[in-house]
């Protein structure tokens, strides 16, 4: 086994995750369930090494953004309007398997319920449409429906991120993983001629 090696690949795959996390905290996006979903694995195999980061199904739809549909549809009371992610390779209506309009609209929900989002009261005064000042009770299938759709048609910014800390830490780890490779194999080449003097010893 490489041990130095190894070591440093840990050490990379920390740092991808913090700084993962980090990114999170800062852009306020994600919430705790796609935070605490990030982590990575090592594994090892005749001294081949792989390294795979994983998190909750949607984590790589908010690093990378997902492409409205029709952004003209988005309601004019938005606050964003036009193409969020033009660049994105994910596409709202693409047929993604890794989630429905039922299951996407059931997490804004979920959402809209959690942080307690309402739509306000309203009444008919002199034939004109009132706001009472009040909140409706409960109509998160409205607002969900509502949010959905504005998402769906105008699409997801990107976050980047799990991409920023990825690439810096490749830029960092690199030469890093390079030093370590070559000390296990100085470390190698050591043990191998002490055991082969020991052996001319017998």
């Amino acid at each position: 086994m490489l041990r130095e090696l190894s070591e440093e690949f840990r050490k990379f795959g920390s740092f991808v995750i913090q700084g993962a996390r980090a990114e999170l905290t800062k852009d306020k996006k994600g919430g705790g369930e796609l935070f605490n979903s990030l982590n990575y694995e090592l594994s090892e195999s005749d001294n081949l090494y792989e390294i795979t980061f994983y998190g909750a199904d949607y984590a790589t739809f908010v690093d990378k953004g997902v492409r409205g549909n029709d952004p003209s549809k988005v309601s004019p009371n938005a606050k964003l309007k036009g193409q969020q992610a033009p660049r994105s390779p994910y596409r709202f209506g693409s047929g993604s398997s890794s989630g429905t309009w039922d299951s996407f609209q059931g997490k804004i929900r979920a959402w809209a319920k959690q942080k307690n989002i309402r739509l306000r009261e309203y009444k008919t005064v002199d034939g004109k449409r009132v706001s009472t000042g009040r909140f409706a009770k409960g109509n998160y299938n409205s607002i969900a429906y509502i949010i959905s759709k504005n998402i769906f048609n105008r699409g997801i910014a990107p976050t980047m991120f799990f991409t920023k800390p990825f690439l810096k830490g490749v830029e960092i780890y690199t030469p890093l993983l390079q030093a370590a490779f070559g000390r296990d194999i100085d470390e190698l080449i050591r043990l191998r001629i002490a055991l082969e003097k020991q052996n001319n010893k017998q």
